[in-house]
Order: structure tokens, then C-alpha cells, then sequence
């Protein structure tokens, strides 16, 4: 399934633009070797740069994954995706599709009118991932530069490099080589959600030395339904977040706190005024290890389901 993205994209004509114009068929046609013997068929589901994606889209595009795998037909889902929200569209599907089967996403840094463009191996890399028996259980992945990550813990680290995307401190699940899928370790704490919605007026504010919060409650004054908080360290906030946090929850607007740190899991430790176990009083909701992105995602599918404040809570704050 194609959505667009570098991988899908070259220079315009009399321009320097680069943008989506490559069709599916032609890239089927350019991994290198062909499919061996993999049979595929294709959706072209959109064609735009993942920049321009929203979450109603990334919405509709999990539900039409989920569609193709109930038919029964198909060992799995590659989809093509822009790498700059690859991440986020990839965490969705896997917190709305209960099937087994894989959904791989891949795309490219490298557009495909170059010459060195990493599109076809990422394409090839992604098509024997979806088609091997191994993947079974994975859940959405992102299969790039041979690595293949999980949907929940992967993130774009790099704005060029072929080899942009991460894992943090959990590591990869395993890699593609030529021919051979190797699967280390499979995801522990993947759920699905049965949502026929979702909330997308979510919003995410990351923080620093001495940010105001002024931004929640303007945020929330124009129609936000929920706030993701990137706080420091384990979850603090300089002063009158709290205060700010409180007059949210009393809105009936949730408020998620995740880390802006790269590793490690948001916790209430510190009070102080504006530490976490303040934001927690307020009536916060720490996120754990998931980022500030991911937290989004989750709370835009929780509210979607029609979660209360409280289940809302026990979902985020599960072991």
C-alpha cells in the first residue's frame, strides 16, 4: 500500500521542489531482484509527503490495513510512508489492528531520483518481512536500512541518514538480511483497541527552562480535548503548571505527562511546586516510557474509544 513520502517522490519538473510523484507500480518495478517469487498486490492509498498526513488520515489508513488482513488473502502489509510521521502512523495502526499478521512500514531519505536512493532495499527489506511466517505476532513495524523496530518504541534520529531510525533502550526486534529475517525478541506489551474513532484535537507542548504554561489553557480555549506534556527528567515542569494542569482536569480535558528525554520512563519522584508528584496532585497522567508522539497517539485512541478520565488513567499507568 502506497501513501506517498520520499520514497514515492523526485524533483518536479523546472522546479527544485521534490514532491510525491512516483507510482506505485514503478516502485514495485525497482527493487532490485524483484519480489523472488513473493506475490503482491497494490493499493495506491494516497500520494503526499507524511508531513502533510493528520490523524483522521493516519486513522483511515490503519482501518484499510486492518480491512485487507479480515479478507484473509494476504500474509501481511507493507506500507510506503514518509519518514517524518512514519513513526506515529505506524504506532496507531498498531494500537487499532488485533490481527496477527504484520504491517511493515517503510519508506526512504533518499528520493528516487537518485541515484543512491535507499527506496528498493527498504521496499524489498519491508515485502519479506511482511511475507515471512517470523513476523507473525510483530504487530506494525518499521522495517528500515534492515533493521526492523517496533511500533511503539521506534523514532526518526536522524534528518538525513539512511539509517535514521531508533529504538531507544528497548533495541530492535530483529533484522532483514538479503533473503533471511531474524527476529531477536518479540514486543511484551503490545494492546488493541476496538475504536471506531478517534480524537484528534490532541496537542503536544514539550518544555523549557522557564516555559509558561499559558499555552495549556490557550490550547484548550481553542477546542482541545486532551494535552501531552513533554516535561523534563522523570516528569517536572517549572512553576505554575500545576495550577495550570488543575484547571485542565477540572475541564475534563486529560493531561498526559511523558519525558522529553530520550530513554528512560516518566514517574512522579519530585514535589518542590512543580515537580511530578505535583502534576500528579493536579490530576496528571504520567505515559511511562512512551514519548511525547506516542502519548499522543495513545490518548487520541483511548478518547476515540470513549475512555473516561479514569480508565483513561489505568491504561497509561498499566506495568
Amino acid at each position: 500500500m502506497t501513501t506517498g513520502g520520499t520514497i514515492a517522490s523526485s524533483r518536479a519538473a523546472s522546479s527544485d521542489h521534490v514532491v510525491a510523484n512516483i507510482r506505485g507500480e514503478t516502485l514495485l518495478t525497482s527493487i532490485h531482484g524483484g519480489t523472488d517469487g513473493i506475490e503482491v498486490d497494490l493499493e495506491e492509498f494516497s500520494s503526499i509527503g507524511s508531513y502533510a498526513f493528520d490523524l483522521p488520515l493516519a486513522f483511515r489508513l490503519a482501518r484499510r490495513i486492518e480491512a485487507i488482513l479480515r479478507e484473509g488473502a494476504h500474509d501481511g502489509v507493507v506500507v510506503t510512508h514518509g519518514t517524518d510521521t512514519m513513526e506515529e502512523s505506524a504506532f496507531l495502526a498498531d494500537l487499532l489492528i488485533g490481527d496477527d499478521r504484520p504491517a511493515a512500514f517503510t519508506g526512504a531519505q533518499r528520493h528516487a531520483g537518485e541515484t543512491d536512493t535507499d527506496g528498493p532495499r527498504n521496499l524489498s527489506d519491508a515485502v519479506r518481512l511482511a511475507a515471512s511466517p517470523k513476523a507473525r505476532g510483530l504487530g506494525a513495524v518499521v522495517v528500515f536500512e534492515q533493521h526492523v523496530h517496533a511500533a511503539r518504541d521506534v523514532t526518526k534520529a536522524h534528518t538525513s541518514r539512511t539509517d535514521a531510525f531508533r529504538s531507544g533502550s528497548n533495541g530492535k526486534l530483529g533484522e532483514v538480511d538479503g533473503a533471511a529475517v531474524h527476529i531477536n525478541r518479540y514486543p511484551s506489551r503490545r494492546k488493541t483497541y476496538a475504536s471506531e474513532g478517534i480524537v484528534s484535537e490532541i496537542e503536544l507542548v514539550k518544555l523549557a527552562m522557564g516555559s509558561s504554561p499559558a499555552f495549556l489553557d490557550f490550547a484548550a480555549d481553542q477546542g482541545a480535548r486532551g494535552i501531552v506534556i513533554e516535561a523534563f527528567g522523570r516528569g517536572n515542569a517549572p512553576r505554575g503548571f500545576p495550577q495550570a494542569v488543575e484547571r485542565l482536569v477540572r475541564r475534563n480535558i486529560p493531561v498526559v505527562v511523558a519525558s522529553r528525554c530520550h530513554e528512560g520512563i516518566a514517574r512522579p519522584i519530585y514535589g518542590g511546586g512543580s515537580g511530578g508528584k505535583d502534576l500528579q496532585e493536579a490530576g496528571a497522567v504520567f505515559a511511562g516510557d512512551l514519548s511525547g508522539l506516542k502519548a499522543r497517539i495513545m490518548l487520541s485512541v483511548l478518547l476515540g474509544s470513549g475512555m473516561d478520565a479514569h480508565a483513561v488513567r489505568d491504561e497509561f499507568e498499566q506495568p
